[in-house]
């Protein structure tokens, strides 16, 4: 048994991050008497039929229990640091189609939380933490169900635990980081399963099944993301969602999926050659984007600014691409003048967990500096965070087209030699990395070329 499965076999550490969000309020100057109060996702039904929809358990009641049920609730009293659960109790008709719900016996061997009650309890045990009068709850408001009255609380306190639990998150326990890796250690298995299918695919939607169905086998059955099966010049699509397009006569995979597992995400892109083997300009172009991957790596620490790593992206990407001959003139104006972004219009990654771009990144996406537009994380990345370095570089004409026609940018640009690049349509490598004190881990080990 691997280090990472002999961790998860441990409950998931709910009180942990209870007290974690505890604190980062009453340091903030809230009231220390409070009671933070949550609700999974509801079951809904879908729209003219009979049949639930698809579930998807709140993130931020999971941080808080570690529960995947739907409709229930949670407690967490601040200063008696008791946790209660509330799940729904039998409902004799369900039973029939749905067998037995989870028991309390079952919730409490499984979860880590001091009391379990069922979900038509939750307005009387209410009732016991504010008799007083002295007590504040914390909620989410759009997540308060009409029947939950709070009002045995003396107030309410609405706006400062999503953020509060936003904030928490950006730094990983153990328990978190095994999650993540055990999620790349499918999404891997799938990527290899998927490269594999390609050698005889004749369609994207073949590697898509490959990869989604090796990730049911082994025990994902959820994934983080819709995922990105591109091949020939849509790859240079960022988000790309068709996945149905022919093989034949097109250049190279650009395979972006993750696995979700017990609602952590993996988040991975590989790009390799349909036939085996890049062409010139296909390799040319993989070779400066693994460079800039590796020479991001480099500077990654405790506290490195995401700004500088993103910036170093670009001088790579700049100094390859004029290399290649696609970029001419001088350095610093090609950086000053952001032309690179044409080639590289995405940020160099997210923070990961839970959610594949991940709670606390703090983006400005009113930046009128192109280079930091999408940049999705800025300022210091702390120990303990989970981030994504993707770099990339794209021959997208939608991009690239106002670049070429406007006189002060062109000038950099040969168009001859970027002509022979178009059906390159685009390169990304992206791992997951987990940033230590004095470096960091790499949570990805799918094969590169």
């Amino acid at each position: 048994m691997s280090v990472t499965d002999v961790t998860l076999k441990a409950k998931y550490p709910a009180k942990a991050h209870c007290r974690r969000v505890a604190k980062y309020l009453t340091d903030a100057g809230f009231p220390h008497d409070g009671v933070i109060y949550l609700e999974a996702q509801k079951t809904r039904m879908v729209e003219d039929d009979d049949q639930a929809m698809h579930f998807r358990q709140r993130r931020y009641f999971f941080y808080l229990s570690g529960c995947k049920l739907p409709d229930a609730y949670l407690t967490y009293n601040i200063p008696q640091d008791q946790l209660t659960l509330f799940i729904p109790p039998i409902d004799p008709d369900s039973v029939i189609w749905a067998g037995l719900p989870e028991s309390k016996e079952e919730a409490y061997r499984k979860y880590d939380v001091d009391h379990v009650l069922y979900s038509d309890e939750v307005n009387a045990a209410s009732a016991a933490y504010g008799p007083s009068g002295s007590t504040t709850v914390y909620a989410i408001p759009e997540q308060v169900s009409e029947h939950i009255t709070f009002l045995p609380f003396a107030a309410t306190q609405f706006s400062c635990l999503r953020d509060a639990i936003d904030e928490c998150r950006v730094v990983k326990d153990s328990y978190e980081v095994a999650l993540i890796r055990k999620a790349n250690e499918i999404s891997t298995l799938a990527h290899i399963e998927a490269a594999k299918v390609v050698q005889k695919a004749t369609n994207e939607q073949e590697l898509y099944g490959a990869f989604v169905g090796t990730c049911i086998s082994h025990g994902a059955h959820e994934q983080a993301y819709h995922s990105i099966c591109a091949s020939g010049t849509s790859c240079s699509t960022l988000h790309y969602v068709r996945n149905d397009q022919p093989l034949r006569e097109r250049l190279n995979i650009l395979l972006d999926a993750g696995a979700e597992y017990e609602c952590y995400c993996a988040d991975i892109t590989r790009t390799f050659p349909i036939t085996g083997t890049f062409t010139h300009e296909s390799k040319t172009i993989y070779d400066i984007v693994d460079e800039m991957q590796q020479s991001c790596f480099k500077m990654l620490r405790a506290n490195i600014r995401w700004e500088d790593v993103h910036e170093n992206a670009h001088w790579v990407a700049i100094r390859g691409l004029k290399k290649a001959g696609i970029l001419v003139g001088d350095e610093q104006e090609i950086f000053e003048k952001r032309v690179s972004v044409a080639f590289f219009p995405h940020g160099l990654g997210h923070y990961l967990g839970m959610d594949t771009h991940d709670t606390g990144g703090h983006a400005d996406y009113d930046d009128p500096d192109t280079m930091f537009k999408y940049l999705r994380v800025r300022g210091e990345v702390p120990a303990g965070a989970v981030i994504t370095v993707e770099p990339g570089i794209y021959f997208c004409k939608f991009i690239l087209d106002p670049v070429l026609e406007d006189p002060q940018l062109s000038k950099y640009i040969d168009r001859e030699v970027l002509d022979r690049y178009w059906t390159v349509g685009g390169v990304r490598i992206e791992d997951d990395v987990h940033i230590t004190q004095d470096g960091y881990e790499n949570l990805t080990d799918t094969p590169k070329l």
